[in-house]
């Protein structure tokens, strides 16, 4: 896929990276949306493409190409695929048709007649809807790859691991930066503790990058698989490596974890809309004499502007600015060359989306004094309960610090006094045990630590794991019809007490 990177855009060719864990029903959807005349395979991806390419032939539309790519084979844990003779009436083999093109060793490149013309489409992560395919220009991913480079400090000859897919919005960009770098890039066929631990030691990572799955993933590491990290805490106090975040904001503890081990976290907020990254939250000097915790609660904040663009965090219906309070909430939107050309073939959601000569990102935040901003949740996910509007951002924070929690999320719950509450989706530690039933604990140590009406009324152990896109990002919608599948909750005592004492005065008013 890396190479692809360069040889589709210098070929006059718009690459479109697809997710490798969709199943066969929805790549054959947006094979068809994005008319495709080629598609390269992984060998170990051959069975789904397989069966895509056949979804699409049984439509009644002509599949694309297939291309194999079958040499990088080599990990013991794939099991080795013999390749179909002719798995579909065209089928070619990556590295047969590059040996025999005429083309090779020739240096002509079809440049772009305008800068603005498309050089990707890359699809939504699926979190709220069905995805959509983003259009990104030459121009764009040309200016945001400079961008990238910039913030992560990436001076000549980068090591980079990664753990960034490069489906996921070309991997932030970072697929031209490492090479405009002269950098090197270490690739992972899976992502687990060992193997960054591993090739990190190995081959001298400079940088990475992930969402706050791939931070759970190191500091939840074995000690044993923490070994392989070869450096001394000296060591790892003055060579730190770079990781950029992005997706919902680390918590604290993650952050603060992370700094213990070596690694020095950058989180950024942006969406596919935005080429990835869309802000930074840059460091200050001033801030290194504050507490782990603190800094950590700062690191969490989504920050400054990207370059590239400009944010705001604006009232939605007045296109007004909101106040640098830190307490007014407002949409976050953008503008600039690193925001989508458009929505391929949906003229509508195009011009919804940037009414107004802004792109709205359905994100609410407030914005501190200082300028930074930090997002309180989708405007989709804020929970309404009793009349207060509750950030499950702020909520899943004071979860996750529950010792026994590895991954949280939440959501709302139907509730037939408040007219919804939170509830709280947890996958418990391995060889986790505590004195209660950790649905118990979690309620009893968020009481402690949040208002009472932010204080998850349902605690829901989910022992496989929070559904996930591949890259990370929780499938909210999926937790929400869960909760709502459940049904309200009864008012509680107290409220249930109250209606009766208010009813039975008003009657003895009467």
């Amino acid at each position: 896929m890396y190479e692809l990177h360069f040889g589709i855009p210098m070929a006059g060719g718009v690459i479109c990276t697809l997710n490798s864990r969709l199943d066969a029903a929805m790549a054959a959807v947006l094979l068809r949306h994005s008319e495709s005349k080629l598609i390269f395979v992984d060998l170990a991806l051959l069975p789904i493409a397989l069966q895509t390419l056949t979804l699409i032939s049984q439509s009644g539309a002509s599949p694309p190409t297939l291309i194999l790519i079958s040499e990088l084979l080599h990990d013991d844990e794939i099991k080795p695929l013999t390749p179909p003779q002719n798995p579909q009436s065209h089928h070619h083999d990556y590295e047969h048709l590059i040996a025999r093109s005429p083309a090779a060793g020739d240096e002509s490149i079809r440049w772009p007649e305008d800068e603005n013309e498309p050089i990707a489409l890359n699809y939504t992560s699926g979190t709220t809807s069905r995805p959509k395919g983003v259009i990104y220009s030459h121009r764009g991913a040309y200016l945001n790859t400079l961008a990238a480079v910039l913030l992560n400090d990436m001076v000549s000859n980068p090591v980079y691991l990664w753990t960034v897919p490069m489906f996921h919005c070309n991997g932030w960009c970072m697929a031209w930066g490492v090479a405009a770098q002269g950098g090197t890039n270490v690739c992972l066929r899976r992502v687990t503790a060992g193997a960054i631990f591993a090739a990190v030691s190995r081959h001298g990572v400079t940088h990475m990058g992930g969402a706050p799955t791939v931070l759970n993933i190191i500091v939840n590491a074995t000690a044993d698989e923490q070994r392989l990290l070869i450096s001394s805490p000296e060591t790892r106090k003055t060579k730190k490596i770079t990781v950029m975040t992005g997706g919902a904001p680390p918590p604290p503890p993650v952050l603060h974890k992370m700094e213990e081990q070596g690694f020095l976290v950058i989180h950024s907020y942006g969406l596919t809309e935005t080429y990835g990254p869309a802000t930074v939250c840059t460091w200050k000097p001033e801030w290194d004499t504050l507490s782990p915790e603190d800094r950590a609660k700062i690191k969490s904040r989504q920050g400054l502007h990207h370059h590239g663009l400009i944010v705001d965090v604006k009232n939605p219906t007045t296109m007004h600015t909101v106040p640098n309070d830190g307490v007014t909430m407002g949409e976050v939107m953008f503008r600039g060359n690193t925001v989508m050309s458009g929505y391929y073939k949906d003229t509508a959601a195009t011009t919804e989306s940037l009414a107004g000569g802004w792109f709205r990102s359905g994100d609410l935040a407030v914005r501190h004094e200082d300028g930074y901003i930090k997002i309180l949740d989708r405007s989709k996910d804020i929970i309404i309960s009793g009349g207060e509007n509750i950030s499950t951002i702020e909520v899943e924070a004071v979860v996750f610090g529950h010792p026994a929690v590895e991954e949280a999320a939440v959501v709302g719950r139907p509730d037939e006094y408040w007219g919804e509450t939170p509830c709280a989706f947890v996958k418990v530690r391995d060889g986790w045990v505590g004195k209660k039933k950790v649905e118990e604990e979690v309620m009893e140590y968020c009481r402690g630590r949040l208002p009472r009406y932010m204080v998850p009324r349902t605690v829901v152990v989910v022992e496989e794991g929070l559904p996930k896109t591949a890259t990370g990002k929780v499938q909210k919608f999926e937790l929400r019809a869960r909760a709502k599948a459940m049904g309200s909750l009864p008012p509680p005592v107290t409220a249930t007490a109250m209606v009766k004492k208010t009813a039975g005065s008003k009657r003895s008013k009467l």
